[in-house]
């Protein structure tokens, strides 16, 4: 989708302010961001026709596996034997409708596919496995990495000032 609107200070502020918080009231979006509310409220309507996706809940990846069990992080290379177009949209399109995988990355040079992945426990993580990488003929190679600990998680993208975007 692309945004054919020029950003300035204002628009940047406000898209940095909404990736802290944007459970907030448009009154306490506007008073943090030195807005009348209507004005705020015009602003942000803009940029959610374009540039904000969508507003989600980010839970708490310990506290939650606290009151579900384990808590299963991997981060997956997965290389094809073909790679023509076809082959690697039906892959992707397989590991996208998996609950499990929260990120899809193509890459290049490398891997085919980075995934990153979300799972109860190790016999979760095999059954994604056995769906997604050995019924599957034409991946190649699967390399897991099992998180320990997680250091640091953030969802904000970094944004230039406006003079610069």
């Amino acid at each position: 989708m692309k945004f054919d609107i020029n950003l300035d200070a204002v628009d940047l502020r406000l898209l940095d302010l909404l990736q802290h918080d944007a459970g907030q009231s448009n009154l306490a979006l506007a008073r943090q961001a030195n807005l009348s509310p209507a004005t705020c409220l015009r602003r942000v309507r803009r940029l959610r026709s374009g540039l904000i996706e969508r507003q989600v809940a980010l839970l708490s990846h310990d506290a939650l596996a606290a009151v579900q069990g384990h808590g299963l992080a991997a981060i997956v290379e997965v290389a094809l034997d073909k790679q023509g177009a076809e082959h690697l949209a039906a892959f992707e399109a397989r590991a996208v409708r998996e609950d499990a995988v929260q990120q899809c990355w193509r890459v290049s040079p490398g891997p085919d596919f980075v995934l990153v992945v979300q799972v109860r426990d190790m016999p979760h993580y095999l059954q994604l496995a056995e769906r997604l990488f050995t019924q599957d003929a034409n991946v190649r190679n699967v390399k897991a990495f099992f998180a320990t600990r997680r250091a640091k998680f953030d969802t904000k993208l970094p944004l230039s000032p406006a003079s610069q975007a």
